[in-house]
């Protein structure tokens, strides 16, 4: 099964905001749909398959970001409230999905915290030296602008942006502001200096995936053949092994090999 049926497109229409009646107007507009999904993306179109503030945006299935972004107004408003929602806090914004930004719910922080995060304990053998350097920096002042780091790091600023990247992957870190003037920084401040409450909690890593299975598949009202271990890049068996527990609960309805649904649809 390759088309998903028309049902489960309408499904997505509603909840990803894909019709014009819902389209997101505002950065309450944005969190309301992160806090209902639990995650979607930030700056990305219908080609990768999953909720995006562009495309809710939009408001439409075939939202395409067109080459010229600067130049288009859905593009425009998309970016603008990428930062609106970014500044205020409510969801956890950072680039912990595969180098894509991604907006996450404060009830599914734990989750992917305790997938792809590590404890404080085990940093030295998980963290490259330059991003323990960065973070060393960054949980003695709390708050820095992106040059600011560079500077009191002496890293150049292809190894910053790597070390940012594999931090924000690590949920260490966060972006909390975007500045403009006079020229183009993020602020950085500690994930757990951010949202304290959501970064203690721990979850075995089963009840992890299993959970993380249990949104995506009330998200998306179906999922194919390796769709989950593909989207997040888990191993097969073990994105298998949590959705036939969600069949064992009845919330979930397995209807061909590896494709499962929304027992409730």
């Amino acid at each position: 099964m390759s088309k998903l049926p028309e049902e489960i497109e309408l499904y997505r229409d509603r909840l990803w905001r894909r019709e014009d009646s819902l389209r997101v107007e505002s950065a309450q507009d944005v969190e309301a749909m992160v806090e209902e999904l639990g995650l979607c993306l930030g700056l990305t179109d219908e080609r990768k398959r999953m909720p995006s503030v562009y495309v809710a945006v939009c408001g439409r299935r075939d939202a395409h970001m067109p080459r010229n972004v600067q130049k288009d107004p859905e593009a425009s408003k998309a970016w603008v409230l990428k930062d609106e929602v970014m500044a205020r806090g409510k969801v956890y914004y950072a680039k912990v999905y595969k180098g894509h930004s991604i907006f996450l719910a404060k009830w599914l922080i734990p989750v992917f915290n305790s997938i792809w995060g590590c404890s404080k304990k085990g940093e030295a053998g998980v963290l490259s030296k330059d991003a323990q350097a960065v973070l060393k920096i960054l949980r003695k002042e709390w708050e820095m602008a992106t040059s600011d780091l560079r500077q009191a790091t002496g890293l150049t600023k292809p190894d910053l942006t790597k070390a940012m990247d594999e931090l924000q992957r690590r949920m260490k870190v966060v972006p909390q502001e975007a500045i403009y003037v006079p020229k183009f920084t993020y602020i950085w401040t500690p994930a757990d200096a951010r949202f304290p409450d959501e970064m203690d909690i721990t979850l075995d890593r089963d009840a992890a995936v299993l959970e993380l299975a249990r949104c995506y598949l009330q998200m998306c009202g179906m999922t194919l053949v390796g769709e989950l271990s593909g989207k997040f890049g888990l191993p097969r068996w073990e994105a298998g092994q949590a959705n036939h527990q969600l069949v064992k609960e009845g919330f979930a309805e397995r209807i061909a090999k590896g494709v499962y649904k929304l027992s409730e649809l």
